[in-house]
């Protein structure tokens, strides 16, 4: 691809390298390209474009791609060819399933894709499909366990995931489309196919009460519908979870109603609309076969796992989260450096003051400390507001909606005081009360701390925390005695109190 770099410099507010890299995966419904910014453990999105191009429609009758179909695919891959190289993409894979797998024609198709987009095509079998969904799972969460689903048009793919990574994986021919044509759109005819595939499956037995990944457009649109009939906080699908119980209660009824009278269905587009009740079907079997604990929809997959496999083995290893939040922090704080001594100078406090943390929390903790001044260029009447909004709503991989919540809570008190009126209720409700005790703990301690450094690095680590009975004392050695002020002292005071103690400063001469 053509490099623009010459025409285009590094902005200032991105990461270069080794990007951009592109990802075209042409599937059985979409055809999309993806442009990750650059090779990274939670890699973000410069620019990402879909055409439902159908290609899986009238295989299951015909046993060919459409000419439709494969001219909107090919008109869609000759723009994306020339974003690829407006964009100055460094690397470029292309991927394809099961429409191009399956069609006599599919060869003949690749061969023209490979012509239009420069590009060597590799066509995934169903195992490969499985494979690389798990690791785009692992890519996006923090040690997933439980089972990957990856819906797409033609196929439908199965995979254990677990410590060691991705199991042995197995693929049904349960894609929406084709189980919409395959059923000649008849619910009770696509329940009994759905049911008849899963019947050979060897999974089911082993998978009890555990996580259901669920990966795929079709399913992330059932769960966008769910999200807005919940009337939930959070617009934001990665993530999102559902108890089982529920999911299947929901899907039962997407499956047997017509989808345009459902409540919302406005938020889901028209060319998604007709597949929502056999992905309904399809998931509602799965969860049911498996007896999930519950359903996390997932955001990342296919190509995210391609990207993934493709990391060094230590980069592999990293916390998506804590990366992505260092990486925000370079991008937006005052000093990364000082996010840094936050997370040593909190690890010191926390014992201190007497906050036992599980591994869960201390990784929160330090993605705390590395956002919690990344507002820092807005109005300071409305840091914490933008904070807040800019962490709730971010592409952060490996966390839950509730640490979410914690994050946006600890670095809105930070800016705004421990005064939570203008925090939604609903995004409080996302958090249970431990993580909302220790928000505010945390927001105040690095309220304490920003007087103590200004936000920057050099002084906040020659300070020293102590804890005497009932009063809790922050020590400023010689050189820093003059930063102790009436400021300081209320902070100390209000950052004491929420861990039963006194505050004080002292000031060594």
């Amino acid at each position: 691809m053509a490099d623009s770099s010459e025409k285009h410099p590094p902005a200032r507010g991105r990461f270069n390298g080794s990007g951009p890299i592109a990802v075209i995966d042409i599937g059985s419904n979409s055809v999309r390209l993806v442009v990750y910014e650059r090779e990274a453990r939670s890699p973000t999105i410069l620019f990402n474009e879909k055409v439902l191009a159908g290609l899986g429609r009238g295989i299951a009758t015909t046993g060919e791609l459409a000419e439709e179909s494969t001219a909107s695919a090919l008109a869609a891959l000759s723009r994306f060819k020339f974003l690829c190289g407006h964009l100055g993409v460094k690397a470029v894979y292309v991927l394809a399933t099961a429409a191009a797998r399956d069609a006599s024609n599919g060869a003949a198709f690749v061969a023209e894709v490979e012509r239009v987009t420069g590009v060597p095509v590799r066509i995934l079998n169903g195992a490969e499909e499985a494979y690389y969904s798990a690791l785009g799972i692992m890519a996006g969460f923090w040690k997933p366990h439980g089972v990957v689903g990856d819906l797409g048009g033609g196929s439908l793919e199965l995979v254990s995931i677990g410590a060691r990574g991705p199991g042995e994986g197995e693929t049904f021919p349960l894609g929406g489309l084709r189980l919409q044509e395959a059923s000649g759109g008849r619910i009770a005819r696509a329940q009994k196919i759905v049911d008849d595939a899963l019947a050979k499956a060897s999974w089911p037995a082993r998978a009890a009460r555990h996580t259901f990944y669920a990966v795929g457009g079709t399913w992330r649109s059932l769960a966008r519908l769910h999200l807005f009939q919940a009337g939930y906080p959070l617009h934001v699908m990665h993530n999102y979870a559902i108890p089982a119980e529920e999911a299947i209660e929901f899907c039962r009824v997407v499956s047997t109603r017509d989808v345009n009278t459902l409540d919302f269905i406005d938020v889901i587009s028209r060319q998604r609309r007709a597949l929502l009740p056999f992905g309904a079907i399809v998931m509602e079997r799965v969860l049911r076969a498996m007896k999930a604990d519950r359903v996390i929809m997932s955001a990342t997959g296919v190509r995210e796992g391609l990207l993934y496999e493709h990391l060094p083995p230590a980069i592999r290893r990293q916390d998506p989260l804590l990366e992505s939040a260092r990486e925000l922090a370079h991008l937006r704080a005052r000093s990364p450096q000082y996010a840094e001594e936050l997370i040593t100078w909190t690890d010191q406090l926390m014992p201190v003051i007497g906050v036992d943390e599980t591994e869960e929390e201390l990784r929160l903790r330090h993605a705390a400390c590395l956002l919690s001044d990344i507002g820092w260029r807005a109005h300071p009447d409305y840091r914490g507001e933008q904070s807040l909004n800019i962490i709730s709503n971010a592409a952060f991989a490996g966390i839950d909606h509730a640490g979410r919540a914690y994050l946006a809570m600890t670095v809105f008190f930070r800016h705004q005081g421990l005064i939570d009126d203008a925090l939604s209720p609903r995004l409080r409700e996302l958090a249970p009360t431990r993580l909302k005790e220790r928000a505010r703990i945390l927001g105040a301690a690095l309220r304490v701390a920003s007087l103590v450094s200004a936000s920057m690095p050099g002084t906040l680590l020659k300070t020293s925390m102590q804890r005497d009975d009932d009063s809790l004392t922050i020590t400023l050695p010689g050189e820093l005695a003059m930063l102790d002020g009436e400021r300081l002292r209320k902070r100390m005071v209000q950052f004491a109190k929420l861990v039963g103690a006194k505050g004080e400063v002292l000031p060594l001469p």
